[in-house]
């Protein structure tokens, strides 16, 4: 499976901006023959606009997932992102996967909110992280915080996970995260993690960059410094990767704008 990682600066709160930058994104990752695109935590409607969370977020079925399985079917990749998502009364800080088909194969509400503001947004995720199939490849689902957390990984490795996909808003003075703590969730499970950061200022959140694909055995694979980026990884479906076996590229958005 290829898999491209976008790390983009923060983006607007209106999805009317967003998603034809997502879709911008995703069609120039397809053309390089992507099969899956990973995007941060949140990217609909944003971070750091807790204003916007309660306000803008919708059910699974909503608009925005009509729209990012259509791009997804468009393109043939699938696309795994961040978003509020609105159930009752309640707001989840939550992530999905479509895949080619633009057929939704993963949902996860996030179970480790990370500071004030996300408890204040969002309620907690109670449901285990989930396992899928993503073009053959058996995918778990965690966001930002929870992979910190080893029982979240090692529930999702116990469950045949190959592969976890982790949508991300770290800011900067956690750089211990990708460098340290992805790297020893990926070895000790024999996994590959991709982590999809953002990087630059959200008003008064600063993000740090550094999103990575790390393999099974915990050395990095691609890591992203704290510019924009996008990295892609081609991977073969099995759980060792010799080096030769990897290609890496990694590219200014601008290219894809």
């Amino acid at each position: 499976m290829k898999i491209a990682l976008v790390q983009p600066q923060p983006l607007s709160s209106d999805p009317a901006q967003i998603l034809p930058i997502i879709e911008t994104w995703v069609s120039g990752l397809a053309s390089l023959g992507a099969d899956l695109v990973v995007l941060p935590e949140l990217i609909l409607p944003g971070y750091n606009r807790p204003e916007e969370h309660r306000a803008q977020a919708q059910p699974i079925g909503g608009e925005w997932c009509g729209v990012i399985g259509d791009m997804a079917r468009k393109h043939g990749c699938a696309i795994c992102y961040g978003w509020a998502e609105r159930l009752g009364d309640d707001v989840f800080n939550a992530a999905s996967v479509f895949d080619k088909s633009g057929a939704r194969v993963g949902h996860y509400r996030k179970i480790q909110l990370f500071g004030e503001m996300e408890r204040a947004s969002f309620a907690f995720g109670t449901e285990p992280p989930p396992v899928f199939d993503l073009e053959g490849t058996r995918t778990g689902l965690l966001i930002c915080y929870d992979i910190e957390f080893p029982e979240h990984a090692r529930a999702l490795a116990r469950s045949k996970a190959d592969l976890i996909l982790v949508p991300t808003a770290n800011p900067i003075g956690y750089d211990h995260v990708p460098d340290l703590l992805v790297r020893a969730r990926a070895s000790e499970n024999a996994v590959t993690v991709v982590y999809a950061n953002y990087t630059g200022p959200d008003r008064e959140v600063v993000f740090g960059g550094s999103s990575a694909i790390v393999g099974p055995d915990g050395g990095v694979l691609a890591q992203a410094g704290k510019e924009q980026a996008i990295m892609v990884a081609d991977l073969p479906q099995k759980t060792s990767y010799p080096p030769e076996a990897i290609s890496v590229q990694i590219s200014d958005l601008r290219s894809f704008s």
